[in-house]
Order: C-alpha cells, then structure tokens, then sequence
C-alpha cells in the first residue's frame, strides 16, 4: 500500500528532501554572491556561534534553494529584498513556502532592511524560533 505523498515528505528527514543535483551547483554559486544583508546575517550565525546551533546557508531543499537553514530544528530564514513585495513574486514565495511546510519546516522571513537597521531584533526572533519546539 503507497503512502500519501504529503506522509511521504513529512517523513523525509534527509537535509535535502530530494534535491536534485543541478541544485547543489546553483546553491554554491549563490554562497558566494550573498547579499549584504545575507552576509551579514551569515556572520553571525557561521561557525556553530548562535547558541551552538549550527547553520547551513544557500541550502537545497527540494527544489528550492532556502537563504538558511538550521536541520536540527528544521527552521529556514528566508531574506527578502524589495522584489519579495511584487504581486508574482509573493505567489511564488507562497509556493515555495507550502513545499517547505508540507516537509514539516517553520519559515520565517526578514527584510533586508530589518537585518541592516535592526540586526539585534532579527536575532532575538531567531532564538526564540529556535526555543520553541
């Protein structure tokens, strides 16, 4: 007897959730053409140094290619520029964001601008994500 496919993903504990190759290439390239605000971002979080959590960055998953991803508490950070704000883009990051949950992942998505002016906020949301279980 098959399983749902919605069961399917939702037990699918890889780090990846069956990402298809091409997508490690495009994520590599994206590691090294962050954003400000992603590097930034990343330079507090690299190295196991917020609360000894360790973070991935320009993550595959899927199909998709998450801004950062903790495995341990399956939460990605999405960092949205102003494009993120278009009519298209939004269904798109709705899209993506239903793949995301429906493998039993939390988002959470920040501004650019919240990171470059409100950096301290940005990672008190972090660490309360992370607290909660």
């Amino acid at each position: 007897m098959k399983k749902d496919k919605k069961s399917q993903l939702q037990n699918d504990d890889s780090m990846w959730k069956g990402a298809p190759p091409e997508s490690f290439l495009k994520a590599k390239e994206l590691r090294n053409r962050l954003t400000n605000a992603e590097k930034i971002l990343w330079e507090e979080l690299k190295g196991n140094k917020f609360n000894g959590q360790k973070f991935r960055r320009q993550h595959p998953i899927g199909i998709y290619i998450v801004d950062f991803y903790n495995h341990k508490n399956k939460l990605v950070m999405e960092i949205d520029g102003g494009y993120h704000d278009n009519a298209e883009q939004k269904l798109i990051d709705f899209t993506r964001e239903e793949f995301l949950k429906l493998n039993g992942l939390k988002v959470i998505r920040f501004k650019n601008e919240s990171i470059t002016q409100n950096l301290s906020f940005v990672l008190e949301k972090i660490n309360e994500e992370l607290l909660i279980k």
